[in-house]
């Protein structure tokens, strides 16, 4: 849910108008979309940049995984999913906030991951390298808004 609908739906539940604090929250988001856009399009424009260098990042510290084994079919399924939660990291910078995440289920995706025996120590690892990538292909702006939820992705691995 986006902040705009979020701070509507309070509002509508304890049935009243917005308050000021709460006017104050949405200008300060429609002051940010100029960024939130040109963050979400440079992420979208530099997603097989992110996958590929975040990739030479990730197999330079951990060079025996699936990932790396030569299996062009393994590489393309990892690399597929990295870039998909670079999509994911997108939706929540327009969003406003991590539903986009939570709908997903992050704890789902975790325990996939460990049925798969993918070590999570590797999938943090990966995070960190897609994040570091993306963040210089972002202003500071834009990656003060994307970050957060770089992070987030690395905390739930």
């Amino acid at each position: 849910m986006s902040i705009v609908a979020k701070v509507i739906a309070q509002s509508d539940r304890a049935d009243r108008f917005l308050g000021s604090a709460e006017l104050t929250q949405l200008q300060d988001f429609f002051n940010d979309s100029g960024t939130r856009l040109s963050a979400a399009q440079k992420l979208a424009a530099n997603q097989q940049k992110i996958v590929e260098e975040g990739s030479q990042r990730f197999w330079a510290q951990c060079p025996n995984t699936p990932s790396n084994s030569g299996d062009k079919q393994k590489t393309a399924l990892c690399q597929r999913d990295q870039g998909w939660y670079i999509r994911l990291v997108s939706y929540c910078v327009l969003a406003g906030n991590s539903k986009p995440l939570e709908d997903i289920g992050l704890d789902g995706m975790r325990d996939m991951y460990v049925s798969l025996n993918v070590p999570l120590t590797n999938l943090k690892l990966a995070m960190r390298c897609l994040k570091q990538v993306a963040m210089g292909v972002l202003s500071t702006e834009e990656a003060a808004l994307a970050g957060p939820y770089f992070d987030q992705l690395i905390r739930a691995f």
